[in-house]
């Protein structure tokens, strides 16, 4: 795919995303949707990357939503009448996909799929969209300029993008619907207080950070080992009890001891850098467990 609204860039393993509409405060599309759907399946297929950092072009991370698109700004098909049925039976239907799922949402589950680190390095204003597609990213870094507002109160709308299920087990319920009942903005020192962000840096250090921790985070380890934690700290997080988790972690660790784990542990031994083989694009064969 052709990028017209987002820029992407591969340099020492490391895929930077930059949303680029800069003349727009990198205001959020449908075309930017696919496009950034495109690249998180791309990234996350792509053995020659490790982790992936998304950032913004110009001042702005993401204003929000174009409001100034013609009919539904939302792209949204107005003739229909969903169900929660539609939704459970027909999610993968074109007609769906494109006139009823909220396409914020859909660029959240292609990030919540990566098997790859996602670090968030926030530059500057993000609003709407541009505050809930970070959610689903590992860890946020902020510029000292940033500000980030859950502002759907404003427009007679609800969160999107999976907000719902991310910003509780991130910050605590109380300080999500706060957030989202008073439609503040948030600056980068309460988004580090709260947890939100990691941390908060100078806006010319913000990029060079965000590549120190993406660094620090692939080099020497173990591509399977990285994707399956991921994944396994996402979804198991989310099971009824323990005993669920346990059941992903046997599996996981049967399958990592008999792969990297070798190299890992002969490495360790013989006080070595590793020289893990495993491939992201070549998963254990319960992966993935949670659409078996």
């Amino acid at each position: 795919m052709n990028y017209n609204s987002i820029d992407y860039s591969v340099s020492d393993r490391i895929a930077t995303i930059t949303l680029n509409r800069p003349d727009h405060l990198n205001a959020f599309t449908v075309e930017m949707a696919h496009e950034l759907i495109d690249a998180f399946n791309r990234a996350s297929d792509d053995d020659d990357i490790g982790a992936v950092i998304v950032t913004g072009a110009g001042r702005a991370f993401c204003a929000g939503m174009d409001l100034s698109a013609e009919g539904n700004v939302f792209g949204l098909n107005e003739t229909l009448q969903p169900t929660l049925g539609d939704l459970n039976e027909r999610l993968e239907d074109p007609e769906i996909i494109a006139g009823v799922r909220d396409t914020g949402g859909r660029v959240t589950l292609s990030i919540f799929d990566c098997k790859k680190p996602v670090i968030g390095a926030i530059n500057g204003a993000a609003v709407g969209i541009g505050a809930t597609m970070t959610l689903a990213m590992d860890i946020r870094l902020v510029s000292e300029k940033a500000k980030i507002g859950f502002v759907f109160g404003k427009i007679g709308i609800t969160p999107e993008a999976c907000s719902t299920w991310f910003l509780p087990r991130i910050v605590g319920i109380s300080q999500a619907l706060d957030w989202i009942y008073s439609t503040d903005m948030i600056g980068a020192d309460e988004a580090v207080s709260a947890r939100l962000a990691k941390s908060a840096h100078a806006p010319d250090d913000l990029l060079p950070a965000a590549r120190a921790l993406a660094t620090k985070y692939i080099t020497n380890r173990s591509p399977v080992g990285i994707a399956l934690a991921r994944q396994m700290m996402y979804r198991n997080a989310s099971q009824p009890g323990p005993l669920d988790a346990h059941k992903i972690d046997s599996l996981s660790m049967f399958y990592t001891s008999i792969g990297d784990g070798k190299e890992g542990v002969a490495s360790f031994l013989e006080k070595r850098d590793p020289a893990y083989q495993g491939k992201a694009s070549e998963m254990p064969p319960f992966y993935p467990w949670w659409k078996s």
